[in-house]
């Protein structure tokens, strides 16, 4: 009786299932390339448009062991293309790839590994990381030993491991390799690939050993050695005065005799000779398949960021004695679980990161590994939103009159809602509605009109008789919005204040009484908010501008001077999927993806900086306009270390040489919150042509009449942060030029900045700038929130990332407490409490 087909969709699918996959695969790949290459047109096909297609095609995946989250992400993607003849060419184009990637991922996930090539090496049994007969472990090890109870540890040891934050059994096998290097890659020499990391077995034909000419202590051993495909020199260097005497090289030749069979792994590098190793591993073998003792020849090396003193051989020889113990490590996941999110045991993933077998091995230990990083990240987000679920808000009677707060806001603007801002402060609007607080992010490019939505937020929850908060991350964002609010909150007769660092004594002494007795409706602040003395009478609403710059503990501060008042964040930033979910799992989402009418399209152009002439050439020709200009830095003053130019040598050099007879301003974060309010003053009003700033401007600034953004060493910023900063220009009607001047001959920088070039869309944007930079570096600093992950990465991992919290969400269904999984809840109190540094979060 034939056996039935089976399929574990962690080991990837047997071989007709594959087949079925790929059948499936083929025509989706092949619509989204055509469409992708005609410029995403929704391509006219026979029957249908590329759209329907495409929804078809994703409604009908095969009937295969899927990996959990894949149904939904499949009908996310569908929904997608819903409004795809209508959506903008951004919004089309990262669709696309969005499904392109997605798909790809999905194959990879589930295809079979190749086998490994002929020839195959034979390992000795019982060797994980190379165990042998001195890794006698003395007395019982379990997880909470010291490492000074490990055979061969010694206090000196002991001391330089602990500067590693290495001090007990747990810590070691917790302590992952940054890297491996594959010596498991087994390669015939006419195989061999420059660059590549490989193992060949080969014959010896020739040993020759001998003193170098020009050092007398450095010796050489060549081997020449032979497999039926060619042939190859290996070449040992023996640096020391030992090596060089006679004996010695004469007993070296006599291990390697001719007809010798020896198995070689290394780096493969190419010579004034040919092919050859870098620095390689040898071992004489019995015979053609005899049994490698090595423990490192024909293996996966995992290697670790050390210190100074601390050899990676024997830091490797350690886990020989840990690694019997990661059977004792706590599982978080019944084995039922652990089917149905498709990995393996614990215990299995922290032998296979140590001390993997084969690739396959690896992959599937490093899935768990990350999936329970991502797991933990998700349960307490999902865990904090359910929490503030669950505490009574404040009691906003929302009664939208004709003649009520916002429908006169709304009168006074000088344009109309577009349907994306009137969707969101739909959203917002029943949020405040319910009986728990409102958490959510409001993510749109710059200039999509997010305060007004939030300004809308402020006035319904100051209509049903409480007071809002408005906090920015700078003076001069605070400022401005407070400007903004001053235009239209004092003709509907609501008060507003500005609390900033720098409000003198008797005004803060004085708004501060205001704010207790409940007659300041709205303060606008900065950090000053969190302050202590800061006490509301009835805080309804607290909106924060660009999220992503106040950490949880700054948010939950403010938060905690109400009841629950409800909570709005907006930033301009926009964040890729897997840092949103890892920053703001806890929040809802909405998201303004929809500019107002027009805004004429920004032309990017990158230069080079023998071409500055040129751009301020452009400069003189829009200020004879009417037009202004920034020209923005990333220094304030002359570096010793950095070799660039600085705001204030351009500002001098501009004033007087370039531009004697315009107007040059000069911003920058040394100066007093009053002279930055000057310069932007005098800008705005056209007292001031041209401004020279830091990335002071790069939030908030909103001057309609500046139309030329030159951003000088375009290389030494963030791709978020420049399309930020391109955001400043192209509020008015008038085109606007952006012009990025590279000051760097690395071709990386160049291909960062082409994508400036190429795209406008600010969520495509910050994708590349993950990929490029990180998740640490395009959110700025660690005060930021930013998890930390000690294996994942946001930036590879998101497939695993959505698993993950498919699996939280499932889990706090079917178990809201955690009571069924100890294991579980334990971690993520100790995770609480680690971010929290002791404190509740809310």
């Amino acid at each position: 009786m034939a056996e039935p087909l089976r399929s574990d969709p962690a080991r990837g699918l047997n071989r007709e299932q594959l087949e079925k996959l790929l059948a499936w695969l083929r025509p989706l790949q092949k619509a989204l390339n055509l469409e992708a290459d005609q410029g995403f047109p929704d391509v006219q096909g026979r029957q249908q448009r590329f759209h329907q297609f495409l929804q078809a095609e994703l409604n009908r995946p095969p009937d295969l062991p899927l990996p959990p989250g894949v149904a939904d992400r499949l009908s996310r993607l569908r929904q997608g293309y819903d409004s795809y003849t209508t959506a903008e060419l951004s919004t089309r184009r990262r669709l696309v790839t969005d499904t392109r990637q997605w798909l790809h991922e999905l194959r990879l996930r589930l295809e079979p590994s190749a086998p490994m090539a002929p020839p195959r090496l034979r390992h000795r049994d019982g060797s994980t990381s190379g165990s042998s007969s001195r890794a006698q472990v003395q007395r019982p090890l379990t997880l909470e030993s010291t490492l000074v109870e490990l055979t061969g540890v010694g206090p000196k040891l002991a001391a330089r491991l602990a500067t590693l934050g290495l001090l007990l059994v747990r810590d070691l096998l917790r302590y992952y390799p940054r890297d491996h290097v594959d010596y498991a890659r087994m390669r015939r020499i006419e195989a061999l690939v420059v660059g590549e990391t490989a193992t060949l077995v080969a014959t010896v034909r020739r040993c020759n050993g001998f003193v170098s000419p020009k050092n007398p202590n450095l010796a050489i051993l060549e081997l020449q050695l032979q497999d039926p495909t060619g042939r190859l020199k290996v070449t040992r260097f023996l640096a020391g005065k030992r090596f060089s005497s006679t004996a010695y090289l004469k007993g070296q030749q006599r291990l390697y005799p001719v007809g010798a069979q020896v198995a070689v792994s290394g780096l493969v590098k190419d010579g004034p000779y040919g092919l050859s190793f870098q620095d390689p591993l040898i071992e004489v073998l019995d015979s053609a398949d005899g049994t490698i003792k090595s423990d490192q020849i024909g293996r996966l090396l995992p290697v670790y960021p050390l210190t100074e003193g601390l050899a990676a051989d024997r830091f490797r020889q350690l886990f020989t004695q840990v690694l019997p113990l990661t059977r004792l490590w706590p599982e978080p996941l019944s084995p039922a679980e652990q089917d149905r999110f498709g990995v393996i045991p614990v215990a299995d993933a922290l032998t296979a990161l140590h001390a993997p077998k084969a690739r396959e091995d690896l992959e599937q230990g490093r899935k768990r590994l990350v999936f329970d990083e991502f797991l933990l990240l998700q349960l307490g987000l999902l865990r904090r939103r359910g929490e503030l679920r669950s505490r009574s808000a404040p009691d906003l009677l929302i009664d939208r009159q004709v003649d009520g707060l916002v429908e006169r806001f709304l009168a006074l603007l000088p344009f109309r809602f577009t349907a994306a801002q009137s969707r969101v402060f739909a959203e917002i609007e029943s949020d405040l509605a319910q009986p728990e607080p409102m958490a959510r992010l409001v993510q749109g490019d710059v200039g999509s009109g997010k305060t007004v939505v939030a300004i809308a937020g402020l006035l319904t929850t100051i209509e049903a008789g409480w007071q809002g908060a408005l906090m920015a991350p700078t003076e001069v964002l605070a400022e401005q919005h407070y400007r903004n609010l001053c235009s239209w909150l004092p003709q509907l007769h609501v008060s507003v204040e500005l609390l900033t660092g720098s409000t003198p004594k008797s005004k803060r002494r004085r708004l501060l009484e205001d704010l207790a007795n409940g007659s300041l409706q709205v303060l606008v602040g900065t950090h000053a908010l969190l302050e202590d003395p800061v006490v509301f009478s009835q805080l309804g609403l607290v909106v924060v501008d660009e999220q992503h710059r106040f950490g949880v503990h700054q948010r939950d501060r403010l938060l905690n001077k109400g009841l629950q008042p409800h909570l709005l964040t907006m930033t301009a930033t926009p964040i890729p999927r897997t840092l949103a979910l890892s920053l703001h799992g806890d929040l809802d989402v909405s998201q303004i993806d929809e500019l107002p009418p027009g805004r004429t399209p920004i032309r990017t152009v990158m230069m080079t900086a023998a071409q500055r002439e040129q751009a301020y050439a452009l400069i003189r020709e829009e200020v004879a306009k009417g037009q202004r200009a920034y020209v923005v830095l990333p220094l304030v003053e002359e570096s010793e270390k950095l070799e660039l130019r600085s705001a204030v040598d351009v500002h001098a050099e501009l004033s007087t040489e370039i531009f004697p007879d315009l107007s040059v301003g000069l911003l920058h974060g040394r100066l007093s919150s009053a002279e930055k309010q000057e310069v932007l003053t005098a800008f705005s009003q056209g007292a001031v042509q041209v401004l020279v700033s830091t990335t002071v401007v790069e939030v908030g600034v909103d001057v309609p009449a500046a139309s030329v953004m030159v951003i000088d060493h375009a290389d030494r910023f963030g791709l978020a942060q420049l399309h930020q900063l391109r955001g400043r220009v192209g509020r008015g009607a008038a085109a606007s030029h952006c012009l990025l001047i590279n000051g760097s001959s690395n071709p990386l920088s160049r291909q960062r900045l082409d994508v400036m070039v190429r795209s406008t869309d600010g969520f495509e944007i910050a994708e590349m700038d993950l990929r490029f930079r990180g998740p640490g570096q395009v959110l700025g600093t660690r005060q930021s929130g930013l998890p930390d992950l000690a294996l994942a990465s946001l930036a590879d991992d998101g497939a695993v990332l959505e698993e993950a919290r498919t699996a939280a969400q499932q889990l706090l269904q079917s178990d809201p407490v955690l009571n069924d999984h100890p294991v579980l809840r334990g971690l993520l109190d100790e995770q609480q409490r680690r971010l929290s540094g002791g404190t509740p979060l809310n």
